[in-house]
């Protein structure tokens, strides 16, 4: 048996238990891992508090989405893996628990110098960055805006976008300034007359806007400085993306999931932490006892970078 966070009810955080599940065994393609850390994302506690909806046959809910940990048996059919490895694995649904089936082909391989906690927290916000970058055609010579560039994938979009060769002017509160220039971004506060000082640092233009955020001021003062907008991405606020005809990707109505993109990144983002041009930034390690504790402060929004679960 393995314990696993669930959400009981629907609600707050305070919904949250550990309970004991049967992880089962790895079918046709499957590995079982032990698990080490898990990341915590929005879509955790958007899951349980009606975000989503409250369908009641829906509970109990197993939370999480990605995960780091050691592999203790593989399924029939899986190459390239064998028990003992150490591997970080998205997607991973229900990876807040001691052990788990994922799929093989959702795995990469965990080089050793990355920790559990940074591996745990790679994926997710990472290969939805990825996605951005790759979609919105970001490569040398651009200047990019990044809008939330504090912020979990923001500040992976910001890491990818510089590794790229890409110039990135990033949006962010005065207390996560520091943090962005030690990433390697351009820090402006968002608010009025957020156009007038980006335009202070790209005086030759802005190529691409990637909005991490969904405030309709990210995507109108996207619109104003990029010309092409097929070269601004939101993540965030299809509704009005849509309006403004500028690309929605992710897993909303009418957005481009990016399956291939994706699939590729999990490999690729492995390998720009290898050549120490992406790291992960933790904002906190936590128990599975404690995962109310950080979904509370994930809501509360004042975690900058990766809150991590460990069993």
């Amino acid at each position: 048996m393995s314990r696993s966070v669930v959400a009981t009810a629907y609600g707050g955080p305070e919904v949250l238990s550990i309970v004991s599940t049967d992880p089962g065994e790895p079918g046709e393609g499957e590995v079982l891992l032990k698990v080490e850390a898990a990341g915590v994302n929005p879509i955790d506690w958007k899951s349980y508090t009606g975000t989503y909806g409250t369908d009641p046959s829906k509970l109990p809910i197993r939370l999480g989405q990605e995960a780091a940990g050691t592999v203790l048996r593989v399924g029939p059919g899986v190459e390239g893996i064998v028990p003992g490895d150490d591997v970080i694995a998205y997607r991973a649904p229900g990876a807040y628990s001691e052990q788990l089936v994922v799929r093989a082909t959702a795995t990469v391989h965990k080089p050793a110098l990355l920790t559990w906690e940074k591996a745990g927290g790679l994926l997710l916000a990472g290969v939805t960055a990825m996605h951005t970058v790759v979609a919105t055609r970001i490569g040398p010579g651009d200047t990019v805006l990044v809008h939330g560039a504090a912020g979990g994938v923001g500040s992976m979009v910001v890491q990818i976008a510089r590794a790229r060769g890409a110039r990135v002017v990033g949006t962010a509160s005065l207390v996560n300034h520091e943090y962005l220039m030690d990433i390697g971004a351009i820090p402006v506060v968002y608010g009025p007359g957020l156009a007038a000082r980006v335009r202070e640092h790209a005086r030759s233009g802005v190529t691409a806007a990637i909005d991490t955020v969904g405030t309709a001021e990210a995507l109108d003062t996207s619109v104003a400085l990029v010309p092409d907008r097929q070269r601004i991405a939101t993540i965030a606020n299809f509704a009005h993306g849509a309006v403004l005809r500028v690309l929605l990707l992710g897993s909303g109505p009418g957005a481009d999931p990016g399956t291939e993109i994706r699939a590729k990144a999990r490999q690729q983002l492995v390998d720009l932490v290898v050549a120490g041009r992406l790291d992960v930034r933790l904002a906190g390690t936590y128990h599975f006892a404690d995962a109310a504790k950080a979904h509370r402060a994930g809501i509360a929004g004042h975690a900058r970078g990766k809150m991590i679960l460990r069993p």
